[in-house]
């Protein structure tokens, strides 16, 4: 073996820092690249939001002037602009000088008072209590005993978000502290105790111990409380199809008490914690609109969801007296945010043309529903906007269009195609909203099962199997016919 130096040649792709910035800020979601952007504008000081302009322009007379602007403008003239200011400008030769804004004392306080008017305060909304809040506040008064007390607090914290103990009293066990041994009844006993707790059934095992537990919480000389419990411990699956006539031949009551029973049940609540779920509610603002204009469907950006980020004109024009070290830092600043308001600028465009083609291709869903949407694949629009497919997969993540029928992800309108009896296709998003439209028509005492429902498919030219009609069944989360049969 002996050294010896060699040459070889080969093709290597890079991605340079602007299209690594740009690729990621394509994929990020509304709310994601918000935050992004903040977070470099902190560490860049050529960059600002509009909102900062505005706040700066209403705290006086005195304050700085600067010149906003938006992505949608070019950004090579903003950061270009580095003219001197007017001479009467409140900043000092030196760009080091500070704004002077006159204090007013009419309010009758200095900024070392801190007595303000009410009105000066915004009214705080307390944070919402929680279900393992709310249990532990009721378990400190409940009389428990340090043992109970603790077996109590590590049950409560095991509580899934609809109440239940869902994974059952041995996990309890298993997580109690080593020095405390406790046996299953023990754990049962405590468990017990628990369920009265309000909201009442909380700890419960399964849905039938939750609605037990809330019957046994009623006067034994309610009407019809026997009964309920008689249904609950063994006829639920009866009860769930309405079958009151079998019900009442299998408990040997009268039709009338059975159905008084069944409507007791059915004031009972399920989910005795969901009423005391903190997690919050999320609401989606579109960052596309899809509106008609004449006999076609144009799409536009939400305006307000475009972020509002601009070059700060007053340290742009500090780059042209900027000497040294300072001078290269601020120029490698004002590159930076240039490459931003850019990947800005390309994001919109991307979202704008894929949105576009998207409108396109399902302007039938716009016209007439789901029933008429289209096969489309992400290949398609690649094509159609001259883009690779990964790129349309990260345009068309959580981002959302907004449509007369509704605020929908980008991703909602592709689907695959199942053909057709006259050669065409459809796609699985049609299919599924056929299968909602005869469902909800159906005779509830005799359901459609998966095949019947395949045979009117098929009389309506869509081609289908009976497993393909169940798994469309199921991601719409409908019972099969047997569980959606009510008698009665």
């Amino acid at each position: 073996m002996k050294p010896a130096l060699q040459f070889r040649l080969h093709q290597q792709l890079t991605l340079t820092p602007q299209l690594q910035l740009a690729i990621r800020l394509l994929q990020l979601s509304q709310l994601e690249l918000e935050a992004e952007l903040r977070q470099l504008a902190e560490g860049n000081p050529l960059l600002e939001f509009a909102e900062e302009n505005e706040d700066e322009a209403g705290a006086g007379e005195t304050a700085p002037e600067t010149d906003y602007a938006p992505p949608s403008g070019p950004a090579e003239a903003a950061a270009n602009d580095v003219a001197d200011r007017d001479e009467g400008g409140d900043w000092s030769d030196d760009g080091g000088g500070s704004v002077e804004t006159p204090i007013d004392f009419s309010s009758g306080s200095g900024s070392g008072n801190n007595s303000r008017g009410d009105e000066d305060f915004e009214p705080q909304s307390a944070a919402p209590e929680t279900l393992q809040q709310h249990l532990l506040w009721q378990l400190n008064l409940a009389g428990f005993n340090p043992r109970q007390t603790a077996i109590a607090t590590v049950m409560i914290d095991a509580l899934n978000a609809d109440g239940y103990l869902a994974e059952g009293i041995e996990a309890v066990r298993a997580a109690l502290p080593g020095h405390l041994a406790a046996d299953l009844d023990e754990i049962e006993a405590v468990r017990r105790r628990l369920q009265g707790f309000d909201p009442v059934g909380v700890a419960s095992l399964d849905l039938r111990d939750c609605l037990r537990s809330q019957l046994e919480q009623f006067d034994p000389a309610t009407p019809q409380r026997g009964l309920a419990l008689a249904i609950v411990d063994g006829e639920l699956e009866l009860l769930a199809r309405n079958d009151i006539a079998k019900l009442a031949r299998k408990l040997h009551a009268g039709e009338d008490d059975t159905a008084a029973a069944a409507a007791l049940i059915r004031s009972l609540d399920p989910r005795p914690g969901a009423a005391l779920d903190t997690t919050p509610v999320e609401y989606v603002a579109p960052d596309v609109y899809a509106v008609r204009e004449g006999s076609r469907w144009q799409v536009r950006l939400n305006p307000d969801a475009q972020p509002r980020l601009g070059l700060n004109q007053h340290y742009c024009n500090l780059i042209a007296r900027a000497r040294g070290d300072d001078a290269s830092w601020m120029k490698g600043q004002l590159q930076e945010a240039r490459w931003l308001l850019k990947s800005l600028e390309s994001r919109a465009d991307t979202l704008l043309k894929v949105a576009g083609a998207i409108v396109q291709r399902q302007s039938a869903f716009l016209d007439y529903g789901p029933e008429a949407m289209h096969p489309l694949v992400l290949r398609e629009v690649a094509e159609e906007v001259g883009m690779h497919e990964s790129t349309i997969s990260r345009v068309t993540t959580r981002k959302y269009l907004h449509t007369p029928r509704g605020t929908f992800e980008l991703k909602y309108f592709f689907s695959s195609g199942v053909s057709t009896e006259d050669g065409g296709s459809a796609s699985a998003t049609a299919i599924q909203a056929m299968l909602r439209k005869l469902i909800d028509a159906e005779d509830v005492r005799k359901p459609l099962s998966d095949q019947a429902l395949a045979e009117e498919l098929k009389s309506k030219g869509i081609q289908v199997a009976r497993r393909t009609v169940a798994k469309y069944r199921e991601g719409l989360r409908i019972p099969s016919s047997s569980e959606r049969q009510r008698i009665g």
